[in-house]
């Protein structure tokens, strides 16, 4: 029996960017305006609160094992996040994953066709979860794919994607799924649980990444 592929729903297709951007625009077209949003608030004080900063080396080092599990006990418990720094995860794969997912949104459009958003689905390239004509859009393109675990992947995506762009995703992939589960093996750890917990709950979670023209997102359930 095949295994049944994941639909987090559809997406309606949205005009591209890329393409917009090459059209004499005197003005940002209405669907990229958002006075619905606040704009950004930059502070020039030192007072406020700053995102926890966690260092894996620490982590992992018996010296400071202790007082760093803490620290990164009490981010998980109250903040929900926080910026993990000597991850582990090399420098260069990250820049190559930066620079071959650049290379792709420049590929002529034909070309990224093949990799379009088929009816019914979000993954592919087009943005994700536009579901009417007057809905607000953001001003980049987009690549929604789940990348593990491998049979849950899309036939006509990551196994088609142009080399060495497909290489890099997979290595990329893989990387993220390790530390993933370093920091979930840690969240154990802060916890008391028992090692194996995290392992058997998540080994064979979720992966997906959305690619755009700006920005690269991963994440994991």
């Amino acid at each position: 029996m095949e295994p049944k592929l994941v639909n987090f729903g559809s997406s309606l297709p949205v005009p591209c960017v890329q393409e917009l951007v090459k059209e004499p625009l005197t003005a940002v077209p209405p669907r990229y305006v958002r006075p619905d949003q606040d704009p950004p608030f930059i502070s020039n004080t030192t007072s406020s609160p700053q995102v926890p900063v966690i260092d894996l080396i620490r982590l992992l080092s018996g010296d400071s094992m202790e007082s760093e599990l803490e620290k990164f006990h009490y981010a998980c418990q109250k903040w929900g996040f926080f910026q993990l720094i000597n991850h582990g995860v090399s420098t260069s794969l990250v820049e190559k994953m930066k620079v071959e997912i650049h290379e792709f949104f420049k590929e002529p459009m034909e070309e990224k066709k093949k990799y379009r958003q088929q009816t019914g689905d979000i993954e592919g390239y087009g943005q994700t979860f536009v579901k009417s004509e007057e809905q607000k859009l953001d001003w980049a393109d987009m690549f929604h794919i789940i990348t593990l675990p491998t049979h849950l992947r899309k036939p006509h995506l990551l196994p088609n994607l142009p080399l060495p762009l497909r290489d890099t995703m997979e290595a990329y992939s893989m990387e993220l799924k390790n530390l993933a589960m370093k920091i979930l093996n840690l969240i154990a750890k802060a916890l008391r649980m028992e090692p194996n917990d995290m392992k058997e709950l998540f080994d064979e979670g979720m992966q997906a990444m959305l690619l755009s023209s700006t920005l690269v997102t991963f994440w994991r359930l």
